[in-house]
C-alpha cells in the first residue's frame, strides 16, 4: 500500500470523518411528552439539558435516552425526527430554565385567581412560557364559548408579553396532565402519541372485547386509543377465517361457525344437528374449507359480472341502416 493510500484510509477512519447524526429521546418539561430529536453530539447522557430548535426559537429540553438508531428498518423506516438538538445548555441557561418552570407555576396560580374573579366557566389545564419570553400560552377546557377578553387584558398587564388562550378537548387535556392507564403503564397520549386517530366502537367489536364503556374507555372518558393498535391485524385475520353463521365442511361433515378465536387462530363450531356440543377447530382444520369457500364466492361474483351487460367488456353492436 502506498503512503498516499494509507493517508487517505486514515483520514476516512480518523476522528475527522463525518459521523451520522444520533437520535435521542427528549422532553421539554418533566412528565411531558417524549419526542425524537437528532444531534451531531454523540455522547449525550440521560438527564442532560440541551437546546433544541423549534418553530418559535431555541428551547431547553431534557435528554431521556437514546432513540432508534440508523439504519431504520420495518415500520421505523419512515420515522422522521421532529426536532434537532443544537448544543448543550450552559450554566446560565440551566438556571434560567429552572426559573422558567417556577414562573409557569406562578402564572398558573395567578390565572386561577383571575378566572374566579371574573367568574368564567373554564378549567385551566396548563401554562407554557417561551424560553425567550416572547409569549405565554394558557391551555384550558370549557363546555361553551368563553368571553375571556377581560382576563387576557389583566394577564397582559401582569406579564408584559403576548398572551394566548388556547382551548383544548378532553383528550388533549388528559395528554397534558398525564397519568397511568388501566394497563398500569404511562398514558400513550402523554408519552408518545402526536396525533389522535379516530376510534370507533367497531374496533372493539372486531377484537371481541366487552362493550362495557368502563372497560374500553380511558380516563378521558373516550374510547381507548390502543383499540387502533391491533385492529388491522384482527381485521386481516378475520378476513381469512370463515364467517360466523356460515357452514363449512370438514372431513365430510358440515359444521356451523359460531365464534372466532383470533389470537389462537381457531374457530368455534357446532354440529347443526347437535347444537349442544361445540368445539374449537385449529387453523389446519378450517383453513382448507375457508379457502374453498372464498373461491366459490369469487366464482359467484365473477358469474354475476358476466351476466351484467353493464360490466361486459364487449359493447353491443350498433344497428345498421337508418332508424325510422
Amino acid at each position: 500500500m502506498s503512503q498516499e493510500t494509507e493517508n487517505q484510509a486514515a483520514s476516512e477512519t480518523g476522528p475527522s470523518a463525518a459521523s451520522p447524526d444520533k437520535w435521542y429521546k427528549i422532553r421539554f418539561r418533566h412528565k411531558d411528552q417524549i419526542f425524537t430529536a437528532t444531534s451531531k453530539l454523540q455522547d449525550l447522557q440521560a438527564d442532560e439539558t440541551v437546546m433544541v430548535g423549534t418553530d418559535h426559537g431555541s428551547e431547553p429540553a431534557f435528554v431521556v435516552g437514546l432513540g432508534p438508531q440508523l439504519p431504520l428498518e420495518g415500520r421505523l423506516a419512515d420515522l422522521k425526527p421532529l426536532f434537532a438538538v443544537q448544543r448543550r445548555c450552559n450554566v446560565d441557561e440551566q438556571e434560567k430554565f429552572l426559573r422558567l418552570v417556577d414562573k409557569e407555576q406562578e402564572a398558573f396560580a395567578f390565572c386561577l385567581k383571575l378566572i374566579k374573579k371574573h367568574q368564567l366557566a373554564m378549567k385551566l389545564i396548563k401554562v407554557e412560557r417561551f424560553f425567550n419570553g416572547s409569549k405565554i400560552i394558557f391551555y384550558f377546557t370549557a363546555e361553551n364559548r368563553v368571553d375571556f377578553r377581560s382576563l387576557v387584558k389583566d394577564l397582559v398587564q401582569e406579564f408584559r408579553t403576548r398572551v394566548e388562550m388556547r382551548q383544548v378537548g378532553v383528550r388533549h387535556e388528559t395528554k397534558m396532565i398525564g397519568g397511568l392507564g388501566s394497563c398500569g403503564r404511562e398514558l400513550c397520549c402523554s408519552s408518545y402519541i402526536n396525533n389522535f386517530a379516530a376510534v370507533s366502537i367497531k374496533m372493539a367489536k372486531e377484537q371481541n372485547l366487552p362493550l362495557n364503556p368502563t372497560k374500553i374507555s380511558g380516563i378521558c372518558n373516550r374510547l381507548l386509543c390502543c383499540l387502533t393498535y391491533e385492529f388491522p391485524m384482527y381485521k386481516e385475520l378475520k378476513r381469512q377465517m370463515p364467517r360466523c353463521g356460515k357452514t363449512i365442511t370438514v372431513d365430510g361433515k358440515p359444521l356451523k361457525v359460531i365464534k372466532h378465536n383470533v389470537l389462537e387462530e381457531s374457530v368455534t363450531v357446532i354440529d347443526p344437528e347437535d347444537r349442544a356440543v361445540s368445539h374449537d377447530l385449529p387453523r389446519a382444520a378450517w383453513e382448507p374449507a375457508a379457502r374453498k369457500q372464498r373461491q366459490q364466492n369469487q366464482a359467484k361474483k365473477g358469474g354475476r359480472r358476466d351476466k351484467n351487460p353493464k360490466n361486459s367488456s364487449e359493447k353491443p353492436a350498433k344497428p345498421r341502416g337508418r332508424q325510422k
